[in-house]
C-alpha cells in the first residue's frame, strides 16, 4: 500500500506527466502515450517495484486513457470514468480511497488473480486543483504467495475479511476455523491468543484502510522446538564466549604482568644504585619496550639534571668566593670603621661620620649571605650609602637621580646587584669628566612579568676610560664587576635574566631585565619586617 502510494505522489508530480493530462493538443495523441508508457515503464522497472506488480491506469478530463498494462478488455473512457472506485461522492470525501476487491482488468496472461487491490486518486495540481485521476492496483495474491514460498518456517498465514471470508491463504487446502474466525472479527485490533483445539498460537493484525485482518497461525510444538533451540544456542555461545574471554584474559594478564613485574624489580634496583642502571629494552615488546625506553629516558634527563644542579651549586659557591674575596677581610674593616666613626663624632667632623656610616651599611649587607633575594627599597639604600660616598670622594662633580613607581618598592632585585653597575659608572664615565656628571637609575615594569633596571650616565664611554687607564700610572683594584652581576642574574633565574651594556662616547647605559616578583612585607616582631611572597 505505501508502494501505490509512492507511485501516485511520483506521477502527480511529474512534470511531463501533468504537462500531458493538462495539456494533450500540446503533441500528437500518439507521442502522448508513448512518453506515459516510458514513465510507467521506469516506475516499474525500479527498485522499490520489484515485487509485487503495479498496474497503472491514469484518465485526464480530455478523454484520453494511459495504462501500463495489456487490459483484458477494450478501454472505454466512458465506463472507466464511470467506474464505482472513481464515484464522485467517494472521491469528493476524499482525495483518495481504497477498493479491496476490485475486479482483476488485466489481459490473463500476465494475471490470474480474480481481484486486485486498488487506490483510487485524484491527481493535483500545486493549487489542489484536479487535472486527472489514477487507479493503481496491486495483484496482492500473487505478491502474499510468492513472499511466503521464500520462507523457510513451518507456518501458516491468511488474509481475511472482517467478515470472516477467506481471501487469500499460504497453503492451499488450510483454513481456519469458524470459531477462530469469530475470534478474530470480534474486535479491531491487534492480539494473539491459543487455540486449544488446534493446539496452535494464533497472532493477527488488524489493517483500517481495508477491513482486512493478515492472520499467523503457529503450531506450539514447532514453536517450542523453536525457542529450545534458541536457548541451547544462546547457552552454548554465552559459554564458549565466556571460555574464551577468560583464556585471552589469562594470556592478556601474563603478557602485561611479567614483564610488568620485571620491571618493577629493575626499578627498585635503580634506586638501591642511586639511578645509575639503565633498564634493558631487548627483553621487551610493544607496550612495555616503550615504557622501558621512557623510563631509561626519564633516568638520563634526572641524571643530567643532577649533573647541571652541581654545575650551577659549584659556579653558584664560585661566585660566592669572588664575593667574599673581594670583600677585604670585612670583619676586620667593620670594626675599624666603628673606631673611625667615634672619633669622628667626638671630633665632630660629619663628613667623616658620614662616610663611615654609608660604608658600614654597605659592608654589612656584604656580610649577609643568606639571602639572594631583597626588597628594591632596600638594594636603593645601599645604592644611596654606596653613592654618599663616591660624592664625597669625588668632590661632588656628579648628580645622581631616581625614577620608579613607588608601587614596586618591595619588588625583589639581586642583592648588591645595582652597586656594581653605579661603580661602572663611576669608574668608566663621570669620574674622569671634568663638567658635571650624571646618573640615572631607571626601574620600570615591562608587561605584567618582567622588570627592567636601567643605569645611564653621561660620561666618556668604557672604551674611552679603558684606554686612559692603561695610560695611567699603576693599577686600580677592580671591583666584584659586571660579569659577578651577569653571572648571578644567569644562576638566579635562568633564562628569564639578562644584561645589557650599550656604551658610546657620549655615556654608557647598563639595564638588567628579571621576573617581575612583588612581596608583601609582614611584621612578625616590632622594627623587623620579613618577606611575605
Amino acid at each position: 500500500m505505501s508502494i501505490a502510494f509512492k507511485t501516485l505522489i511520483f506521477l502527480e508530480q511529474d512534470s511531463t506527466v501533468r504537462s500531458i493530462l493538462q495539456h494533450p493538443e500540446l503533441r500528437p495523441g500518439l507521442e502522448n502515450k508513448r512518453l506515459m508508457e516510458e514513465k510507467f515503464k521506469t516506475l516499474n522497472n525500479s527498485f522499490f517495484l520489484y515485487n509485487p506488480s503495479v498496474y497503472f491506469t491514469i484518465l485526464d478530463f480530455n478523454h484520453s486513457v494511459y495504462t501500463s498494462y495489456p487490459p483484458k478488455e477494450a478501454l472505454n473512457y466512458e465506463r472507466l470514468r464511470n467506474n464505482s472506485g472513481f464515484n464522485p461522492e467517494r472521491m469528493e470525501k476524499a482525495s483518495y480511497h481504497w477498493v479491496s476487491s476490485d475486479e482483476n482488468y488485466v489481459f490473463r496472461d500476465v494475471s490470474t488473480s480474480p481481484y486486485l487491490l486498488s487506490l483510487y486518486a485524484y491527481m493535483k495540481d500545486r493549487y489542489n486543483e484536479p487535472y486527472g485521476m489514477a487507479r493503481i492496483s496491486i495483484d496482492y495474491s500473487f505478491w502474499f504467495q510468492s513472499v511466503l514460498k521464500q520462507s523457510t518456517l513451518r507456518q501458516e498465514y491468511f488474509l481475511i475479511t472482517s467478515q470472516g471470508d477467506n481471501i487469500s491463504q499460504s497453503v492451499q487446502d488450510s483454513s481456519l476455523s469458524a470459531a477462530i474466525k469469530k475470534q478474530i472479527v470480534s474486535q479491531e485490533d491487534s492480539e494473539y491468543f491459543t487455540d486449544k483445539a488446534s493446539d496452535t498460537l494464533i497472532n493477527y493484525i488488524y489493517v483500517e484502510s481495508l477491513d482486512w485482518y493478515i492472520v499467523n497461525r503457529i503450531p506450539l510444538s514447532i514453536l517450542f522446538t523453536e525457542i529450545e533451540e534458541l536457548k541451547r544456542q544462546y547457552f552454548v555461545t554465552f559459554f564458549i564466549l565466556m571460555g574464551a574471554f577468560i583464556l585471552m584474559t589469562f594470556i592478556i594478564a601474563s603478557t602485561i604482568t611479567r614483564p610488568l613485574s620485571h620491571l618493577q624489580n629493575k626499578m627498585r634496583e635503580v634506586v638501591r644504585k642511586n639511578l645509575k642502571v639503565r633498564l634493558p629494552e631487548q627483553k621487551f615488546r610493544g607496550e612495555i619496550l616503550e615504557l622501558t625506553r621512557t623510563f631509561n629516558t626519564m633516568l638520563d634527563d634526572t641524571n643530567e639534571l643532577i649533573r647541571q644542579l652541581k654545575a650551577e651549586e659549584r659556579q653558584k659557591e664560585a661566585v660566592h668566593f669572588q664575593m667574599l674575596l673581594a670583600q677585604m677581610n670585612p670583619h676586620f674593616l667593620l670594626n675599624t670603621l666603628n673606631t673611625i666613626k667615634w672619633i669622628a663624632i667626638r671630633e665632630k667632623n660629619e663628613d667623616i661620620t658620614n662616610m663611615t656610616l654609608s660604608l658600614g651599611k654597605l659592608l654589612e649587607a656584604s656580610l649577609s649571605t643568606e639571602k639572594d633575594l631583597v626588597y628594591l627599597k632596600d638594594e636603593l639604600e645601599l645604592v644611596q650609602a654606596y653613592v654618599h660616598i663616591q660624592q664625597i670622594r669625588h668632590n661632588y662633580q656628579f648628580k645622581i637621580t631616581y625614577h620608579y613607581e613607588e608601587q614596586i618598592q618591595y619588588a625583589l632585585v639581586p642583592k648588591l646587584s645595582l652597586q656594581p653597575l653605579i661603580e661602572n659608572s663611576i669608574m668608566h664615565g663621570v669620574g674622569d669628566l671634568l663638567a658635571q656628571g650624571r646618573i640615572e637609575i631607571r626601574i620600570y615594569r615591562i608587561g605584567h612579568d618582567k622588570m627592567a633596571v636601567e643605569v645611564e650616565d653621561n660620561g666618556i664611554g668604557m672604551d674611552q676610560s679603558r684606554r686612559l687607564q692603561r695610560q695611567a700610572i699603576g693599577r686600580k683594584r677592580p671591583g666584584i664587576g659586571l660579569s659577578n652581576v651577569r653571572e648571578r642574574l644567569k644562576l638566579l633565574f635562568k633564562e628569564q635574566g639578562s644584561m645589557e651594556i650599550m656604551s658610546s662616547d657620549d655615556g654608557t647605559l647598563i639595564r638588567y631585565t628579571i621576573p617581575f616578583l612583588l612581596s608583601t612585607p609582614y611584621v612578625s616582631e616590632p622594627g623587623k619586617e620579613h618577606l611575605n611572597i
